[in-house]
């Protein structure tokens, strides 16, 4: 996939590891954290923030001359104050090697800092969240959840429009391998997202719109343009007669445009909404049976037993193969989180 998009909640996995149970053989929820310092892998922003591969993440890098994608991060800090901090923290992490954001907290006092959501954070961790997006530094590992940094250095900024136009059109080719078949105006969104991916190229990120449609294969259906990688062969489709819960992120249904024109119905990410007013659960999770997306299933965990609350858009299929698969999937579930069947 080159990408796997990350989340913090866990109901009842966390979204990268809901995303790779349906794509790695054996998986485990939490295993790609585990695992991380072994993996060819990157925690970065791509057109979310997740899991990168490192080639991947080569392509976006240096991102000389950008800002965070969201300026309060560093508004904060005056130019020429903020420059310096960051100076005397490279050169603080440089020296140890490896550090937790409380050994800097502890080292420096940059005071506090209001964060994305109105609460008030340590200067110092978003100076490391900000150092961490230019490219200065990587995440090492997680402990306890926590962002653990040491130095990153990347390659030379490319050289020439011909090379700068090839990382772009590689980053396209992603994107769409990850999301295709897109409709061209989710076509437009994503590639517009990489203006996080790849701040200091987004005035290009118009012409790479424009080669992509020249460059994928495309057919019209209705009054929709549809956009897919050129290997992949439109007629080939197969209806397996199995149950899949999705995570709300999943390729599968993140572009909720072109959910609701594959599957005729609105589905939206609840867990920030206020509970009188969710229609469908805090997390619910799109339910695919064969090629439908039918309704959606609420997992919860409780004295460590798994607990669904199955919710259908309309009846539930007639017939045994329908249950038998969805017991399948409750199993599969169970296996994933390591619960007891």
């Amino acid at each position: 996939m080159g990408f796997v998009q990350a989340d913090p909640i866990r109901a009842p996995a966390r979204a990268q590891d809901l995303i790779l149970r349906h794509r790695v053989r054996d998986y485990r929820a939490g295993d790609i954290e585990r695992r991380y310092t072994s993996l060819d892998v990157e925690e970065d922003f791509f057109v979310n923030y997740g899991y990168v591969t490192r080639s991947l993440q080569a392509l976006m890098h240096p991102r000389s001359n950008s800002r965070v994608p969201a300026d309060d991060i560093i508004a904060p800090w005056p130019r020429g104050q903020k420059k310096k901090n960051a100076k005397l923290l490279l050169d603080f992490v440089r020296e140890r090697g490896v550090v937790h954001p409380r050994e800097v907290d502890e080292h420096f006092a940059h005071g506090k800092v209001t964060n994305y959501w109105g609460g008030s954070s340590n200067a110092t961790t978003h100076l490391l969240d900000a150092m961490h997006y230019s490219g200065l530094l990587r995440i090492v590992r997680r402990e306890k959840g926590i962002r653990i940094y040491s130095e990153h250095k990347h390659q030379p900024v490319p050289r020439g429009a011909a090379e700068r136009r090839a990382r772009i059109d590689a980053l396209v080719d992603v994107v769409v391998k990850i999301y295709a078949p897109l409709p061209g105006p989710s076509l437009s969104f994503y590639l517009r997202r990489l203006r996080y991916a790849a701040p200091q190229w987004q005035k290009e990120i118009p012409g790479a719109l424009q080669r992509a449609k020249e460059r994928l294969s495309h057919a019209r259906i209705g009054n929709i343009n549809w956009y897919w990688p050129t290997e992949e062969d439109a007629d080939e489709h197969s209806t397996s007669e199995v149950v899949r819960f999705l995570a709300p992120f999943d390729p599968v249904v993140h572009d909720r445009d072109r959910f609701e024109l594959l599957w005729g119905w609105t589905y939206r990410f609840e867990a920030y909404t206020p509970a009188p007013k969710r229609k469908l659960g805090y997390y619910a999770m799109p339910l695919l049976w064969r090629d439908r997306v039918i309704g959606w299933a609420n997992l919860s965990v409780k004295n460590g037993a798994l607990t669904p609350n199955i919710g259908y858009l309309n009846t539930p299929p007639p017939g045994p193969a329908f249950k038998r698969e969805l017991e399948e999937e409750l199993d599969r579930m169970r296996v994933f989180l390591g619960l007891s069947r």
